[in-house]
């Protein structure tokens, strides 16, 4: 799947590892990047269902732009277990200039093939990640 806008294509592996996140609830996140030509959407890094949302948020690069998926499980006022799966656009402020725009730019290609999207942010540094910023998004 080819993305008209910047001519970025998505491997398959990206929306499989997503169904089996959704679906079947093997992955606590999914971290995906722009191979080094940019040329193809891969998947980066998997994080099983015990990772933390810290091993999560360390897992993005310091000086990079990446897609990321989170489901987060949570438990409202009602005391009910929920979940809620998030997209996040990582693009930090220290990236180069071509990877923000390349991001950028396929960015709702790519969000569009994935269906079951909860909650979307983009950040552009930690504090706009936060845990809490995730418990006040997931409610």
């Amino acid at each position: 799947m080819a993305n008209a806008r910047s001519g970025v294509a998505v491997n398959d592996d990206c929306m499989l590892k997503f169904g089996e996140l959704q679906s079947k609830r093997l992955h606590r996140f999914i971290v995906y990047k722009m191979d080094d030509k940019f040329k193809e959407i891969i998947v980066d890094k998997v994080g099983d269902r015990e990772t933390s949302y810290e091993d999560f948020t360390n897992s993005l690069p310091e000086n990079d732009c990446r897609y990321a998926i989170y489901d987060f499980d949570f438990i409202t006022a009602e005391d009910v277990q929920k979940s809620r799966i998030f997209y996040i656009l990582w693009s930090p402020s220290t990236a180069k200039v071509k990877s923000k725009m390349l991001y950028a730019s396929s960015n709702q290609k790519f969000k569009s093939g994935l269906n079951g999207i909860q909650v979307e942010l983009q950040a552009t540094d930690a504090s706009e990640i936060s845990l809490d910023e995730i418990k006040d998004r997931a409610r």
